[in-house]
């Protein structure tokens, strides 16, 4: 039986809304950055503004026995969430204010006193057991400390690994390599990369991203095959936190995103994979948090023959995307949409994919959706044992039209579709392609949620050609009650929209 407290490094952020003792020790904490409000933009030829966003505290851990947590926060609470409340971690207030949690297995979870802002994040993992060689001529190692390394770009063979204790201020790409693995419990740090400006601009009111800018994702993926990433935290992306394109044999397990707050920070984004596994993992993300995706292309150019020959590097094909199994997920969502299919979604088919056990503890913008906005036969996917937590107020998402253009929402009641797939045409995502796609034989299935909204889904089609058709929806609860009658909740659905069943 043992317990292991992560090592520190202090870094240009702190916080200090919490104390926290384990098992009556006092511990460090890590600090994030993270969004406040729900104010987005398209790029608009600069970075956001960091006074929309807030630093959050999160402690790192592994264990394999029951350990105790005494949280001492730094302003009074009345009472505290803890997240997702499926887990049922045992928790208290005592009478001097702090906050008792009990865990009894490893488990990632959020204790809010306050609300959607300064929450404490922990990510308590089991013990680990890589059984990496530090000397491999294979293993690229970084024991605990600081390390300012740029760029690394993995080759077939090797493993990046990230040691507890370690802080890795880079980026991380493959190209066309097979076996790879990034690996171990320290953290995966983008804070330092920033976007390159090729001529400036300061964009009001823009519908569609200024291209002025280089920006890398945190980790770039592409045509690779054999990949595993487990264990690491990344902080901070610049861009997608993973994204890998034209992969097979994906394994993401057990990795944390958090620090997400800049424009289009979204966590695992892919293009046209295959043979998937994501579970485990504790996703808090400024934009989409997993999302299957078909080929994009932002071309000023011919769209079409662009997205071709990315389909068709080295002679091969990577048409389609199909056989992803996202399960046991926790995911935090400030912008976006937490388990989606699309937007993107230049492939012929979309197939077999199943989100399942997972929990929901934030949302913003529609929480399970299929969006189709180029051609692919989106078909088979299946939303299964999905728990939604709603804020009782939830922070309506605004669109920020100038720089100087205050965040001041209206709808204090604001509430997202549950459900929804749609079939549409988008004036950016779509441009440069004619073809519009389908979606049908969608399953959500044993869909739990809890708040005080009344529960929306909503449908659209193109037209009668590429519509959505053949939705079943079964067994979803709000509060603990099923939904039977068409009187709890309300169905959109456009002319075009066929075969629409709630069970």
């Amino acid at each position: 039986m043992s317990l292991m407290l992560y090592p520190v490094q202090r870094g240009e952020l702190f916080c200090d809304d919490y104390r926290v003792k384990v098992n009556g020790c006092e511990v460090a904490l890590d600090a994030a950055r993270v969004s406040a409000i729900p104010y987005n933009r398209r790029w608009p030829g600069h970075q956001r503004e960091i006074e929309q966003s807030e630093v959050v505290s999160f402690l790192s851990l592994a264990m394999d026995e029951p350990v105790t947590l005494e949280i001492f926060p730094k302003k009074p609470c009345n009472g505290v969430k803890i997240r997702p409340e499926s887990a049922a971690i045992r928790h208290e207030i005592t009478a001097e204010g702090s906050i008792l949690v009990h865990l009894d297995k490893p488990r990632y979870f959020t204790v809010e006193p306050y609300g959607r802002n300064h929450a404490l994040h922990v990510f308590a993992d089991s013990m680990p057991q890589y059984g990496v060689e530090k000397g491999d001529k294979n293993v690229l190692y970084f024991g605990p400390g600081v390390h300012e390394v740029g760029m690394i770009e993995l080759k077939s063979n090797q493993t990046l690994y990230l040691a507890e204790g370690a802080v890795v201020y880079a980026c991380i790409k493959a190209f066309d390599v097979e076996n790879i693995r990034i690996l171990g419990r320290g953290i995966l740090d983008n804070s330092h990369n920033k976007e390159t400006i090729l001529f400036e601009a300061r964009a009001e009111g823009n519908r569609s991203a200024i291209n002025n800018a280089i920006r890398l994702h945190t980790v770039q993926l592409e045509y690779c095959r054999n990949v595993e990433i487990d264990g690491i935290t990344i902080r901070d992306s610049l861009l997608y936190n993973i994204r890998p394109v034209a992969c097979q044999k994906l394994q993401i397990r057990n990795v944390k995103i958090i620090g997400c707050w800049r424009f289009n920070s979204d966590g695992i984004d892919m293009h046209n994979c295959e043979d998937v596994l994501i579970e485990h993992c504790f996703i808090r993300t400024f934009d989409d948090s997993i999302c299957v995706k078909g080929f994009d292309c932002y071309y000023e150019g011919d769209v079409e023959q662009a997205v071709y020959e990315a389909m068709h590097y080295g002679g091969a094909a990577y048409e389609n995307f199909r056989h992803v199994h996202v399960r046991n997920c926790v995911i935090w969502n400030d912008w976006g949409r937490c388990l989606e299919i699309g937007a993107e979604t230049r492939a012929e088919e979309i197939e077999d994919i199943l989100f399942e056990d997972c929990d929901i503890i934030h949302v913003m913008h529609p929480v399970l959706e299929c969006q189709n906005v180029d051609y692919a036969d989106v078909h088979h996917v299946t939303f299964r044992n999905i728990r939604v937590e709603l804020d009782d107020m939830i922070p309506q998402p605004l669109i920020q039209r100038a720089d100087d253009a205050p965040y001041a929402p209206t709808d204090p009641d604001y509430a997202p579709p549950i459900l929804a797939a749609a079939v549409v045409y988008h004036h950016e995502y779509s441009a440069g392609g004619e073809r519009r796609g389908r979606n049908h034989h969608i399953l959500f299935e044993d869909i739990y949620v809890f708040g005080r909204q009344r529960i929306r889904f909503s449908f659209k089609s193109h037209s009668e050609d590429y519509n959505t058709s053949d939705i079943v929806i079964r067994n979803v609860y709000r509060n603990g009650e099923k939904l039977i009658s068409p009187d709890d909740y309300v169905l959109e659905a456009d002319e075009y929209c066929k075969n629409i069943v709630v069970e």
